[in-house]
């Protein structure tokens, strides 16, 4: 809750989320909500009449890399590319224009390589940087972030000669060292992006984040928030490269942090155990099929059981939650290895794709399972290529659910876009773009995929928190994908006070 005192402000008619239909009043004072009924007297506080809007809690995105979301909001969008050439040309196509901010180096985001018919290639995307006869430096981020696509100017710039990657293209821990060298960029300009995130995201209805940027974000959030940057409540991630800094300070997750307004904490300890599926570094069981001379092997484990213990165990005995990124079923088998050896809880981050066994285990050692259902519909096609005659086993939201494993959904984002909606249509409908769902048996109630979109909140209360959404429809009653994808939000509140309105 905001530290800040606010004014009491009194919604009227209103109908909750969850409930009866029927109109209320809600009266939200030191960013509580303290009553809610039908003709409330509004003393002193400020009026806002709904119409009968509805009224939910407000949204988070369990996961989240804020600064790369901001900067992806700046760059050249590859996403539409179906092969390397085609995103040459859209690399040659944007020199072409002359935009003295690409001169120094031009950012690209979006590719997806794994069905492409052709490889990235150095030769093909340096004489894409020379559409104007001067090597203009080329990176493009893959859309999962576990690749990085650079000319012979680009791999210049970050300090490597063109025979460190033949074909110029970068996989995991070479991809996110080459990733933060191309997003270094000056804070102020940064800190505006991210204010401009922040503003969009609450039109969407959210109210929190957890950032698992990879550097660590604590003291640019606390200027952040110090700069009036202030329509988000922020949970911080670390990973293991700054884990003793975080210890040092004596920080634990949930600790708020000082000067933030009360929205700023400290969030989990983030460790990454396998690649991605788009770039077939995510670690299975099995083989993956060669499609077309290419793939092979089972992915790439980044931690032995024994290494991954022993960093979960100095996390958590710090007071520091562990998240797992997992995505592979070998990884997810991994990681909850991992935590029945350590004894304690958290999230696995992804838990895309699973051995049944497993989803019991989940359960049994209560860990949450933080998942990006939009993912799903991004990965469909590839995961039937790479993971084939498996796939009702990816993303299996019912059944982790029907499990008693609880769900935090999330984005990823720039992975999917930072919106709830989103993600919350994925899981229900397991359908986009008007194709025919996928694996149906795995889609979750609305009403689940909001209570794990809303910080495990089912619906508006006296005494919680008054961070909420005002809707012009009912997510519970909605008929169809782009219903829920499209849900408008006609404000959002923040402890009481207003983020968006147009109302």
């Amino acid at each position: 809750m905001s530290g800040a005192p606010q004014p009491s402000l009194l919604l009227r008619n209103a109908r909750l989320v969850g409930r009866d239909g029927q109109p209320t009043d809600i009266l939200l004072e030191d960013g509580l909500v303290s009553a809610l009924a039908q003709g409330i007297a509004p003393g002193p506080a400020q009026v806002v009449d709904l119409d009968g809007r509805f009224v939910a809690p407000g949204l988070w995105d369990n996961h989240v890399h804020m600064e790369q979301w901001a900067l992806v909001r700046q760059r050249l969008d590859v996403s539409s590319a179906g092969s390397a050439r085609e995103a040459a040309d859209l690399v040659a196509r944007r020199i072409r224009e002359g935009r003295p901010a690409d001169r120094d180096l031009l950012v690209g985001y979006g590719f997806r390589d794994a069905l492409w018919p052709d490889a990235p290639d150095l030769v093909l995307l340096d004489a894409a940087g020379a559409a104007l006869g001067e090597a203009v430096p080329v990176a493009l981020v893959s859309a999962d972030l576990h690749a990085v696509w650079l000319n012979s100017a680009g791999l210049a710039l970050i300090g490597l000669p063109p025979e460190a990657s033949p074909t110029g293209l970068l996989r995991e821990q070479a991809a996110f060292d080459a990733s933060t060298a191309i997003t270094a960029v000056d804070s102020t300009r940064m800190d505006d992006w991210v204010a401009d995130a922040a503003k969009a995201a609450a039109t969407r209805g959210v109210v929190g984040v957890v950032d698992l940027e990879m550097t660590l974000s604590l003291g640019a959030w606390t200027t952040r928030v110090g700069d009036g940057i202030d329509q988000l409540r922020v949970r911080c991630g670390v990973y293991p490269s700054d884990l003793d800094i975080v210890i040092a300070r004596g920080l634990r997750t949930g600790d708020i942090l000082p000067g933030t307004d009360g929205l700023v904490e400290m969030g989990p300890f983030k460790v990454i155990t396998d690649g991605s599926l788009n770039t077939r570094t995510a670690y299975c069981h099995d083989p993956y099929p060669m499609v077309d001379g290419r793939a092979g092997g089972v992915g790439l484990p980044t931690f032995t059981l024994d290494e991954l213990v022993a960093l979960m165990s100095r996390a958590s005995g710090a007071g520091l939650v562990p998240a797992v990124h997992a995505i592979g079923d070998h990884a997810n088998t991994l990681a909850l290895d991992a935590y029945e050896r350590v004894g304690c809880r958290g999230t696995i981050e992804h838990a895309q794709l699973l051995r049944w066994a497993d989803v019991a285990r989940f359960a049994r050692l209560g860990v949450t399972a933080s998942v990006q259902p939009e993912h799903a519909m991004d990965d469909r096609d590839i995961a039937e290529v790479y993971w084939p005659g498996r796939t009702d086993r990816a993303f299996a939201l019912e059944t982790l659910e029907a499990a008693g494993v609880a769900l935090r959904l999330g984005s990823d984002a720039p992975v999917a876009p930072l919106d709830p909606w989103v993600a919350i249509s994925a899981a229900v409908t397991r359908s986009r773009d008007g194709r025919e769902p996928w694996h149906p048996a795995q889609r979750v109630s609305a009403a689940v995929a909001l209570a794990a979109s809303t910080d495990g909140r089912s619906s508006v209360a006296v005494g919680s928190v008054a961070d909420l959404a005002v809707l012009v429809a009912d997510p519970l009653a909605a008929e169809s994908t782009e219903a829920l994808r499209d849900m408008a939000v006609d404000a959002t509140l923040l402890g009481g006070r207003f983020t968006h309105s147009a109302l």
